[in-house]
């Protein structure tokens, strides 16, 4: 099916699906069935049958790029999530991008998750997420765009640099061009990696460890709403059983 004929959502996610899985030649690993590594059966009388997978890459040199795909038509939603990591003891930031319709409402969310205090280091932040800055700005600036309600927290475990936002038909199509600018940037940290002067002072032994910290955060769902949305769609044992993927580290 050509990305013309999808969802906007659906057509974003498959976009940068298709530049994850082409950029860094990576490999899916299926589940028993041959299929996505996780499938979501409907558990509500709305729905009937799959509504969703979760799919793993691995290959290159990521550690592992998981997908989360759900649609109900009953319900009006249409939720895509990509998240791109990076080996627990890599300093190079995780890539992250969702992409929602639901009833009349387009949403996204789009990151470089930190691996490092930003707060303490200059460099990093300069390296890593000041080139990002101009597109940040203009991509929060674009009519049709409405701040997205999230918690103090659930901002504190990402960066400053995240946009998360809803968004009309417009909109949502525009920020196309925000989320190639940082892939692009992001893909080019991948490749070449971070200067000496950027990740001074940070041990892998560290980075490992904030990399499980992290991960524990970020995928709880006493602080991301998310988990206990869909936990009646999917069950609370195919939300435990996601998580547990999400949250995997490399060492």
């Amino acid at each position: 099916m050509s990305t013309t004929e999808l969802s906007l959502p659906a057509a974003l996610h498959e976009k940068t699906l298709k530049r994850l899985v082409e950029t860094f030649n990576l490999e899916e690993m299926h589940g028993e069935d041959g299929g996505p590594l996780l499938r979501f059966i409907s558990q509500v009388p709305m729905a009937q049958g799959e509504i969703g997978y979760m799919r793993v890459f691995k290959g290159g040199p990521l550690f592992q790029l998981c997908t989360a795909t759900i649609v109900v038509p009953a319900i009006q939603l249409d939720s895509h999530m990509v998240f791109a990591f990076m080996p627990s003891d890599s300093a190079v930031p995780h890539f992250t991008v969702d992409s929602v319709c639901a009833g009349p409402h387009f949403a996204y969310h789009l990151d470089l998750i930190p691996r490092a205090d930003l707060g303490s280091r200059l460099s990093y932040m300069n390296e890593v997420y000041q080139p990002l800055t101009e597109a940040c700005q203009i991509a929060r600036t674009t009519e049709g765009l409405s701040p997205a309600v999230l918690a103090p927290r659930q901002w504190a475990i990402m960066s400053p640099w995240m946009l998360a936002s809803r968004a009309n038909p417009e909109a949502f199509q525009a920020i196309n061009k925000t989320v190639d600018i940082y892939f692009d940037h992001w893909a080019n940290l991948v490749k070449n990696g971070l200067s000496a002067e950027a990740t001074q002072g940070l041990s892998k032994e560290e980075l490992i460890a904030r990399d499980k910290r992290n991960k524990e955060m970020i995928f709880n769902i006493e602080i991301d709403p998310v988990w206990n949305q869909i936990t009646p769609l999917l069950g609370a044992d195919m939300v435990a059983k996601q998580i547990e993927v999400l949250r995997r580290t490399s060492a």
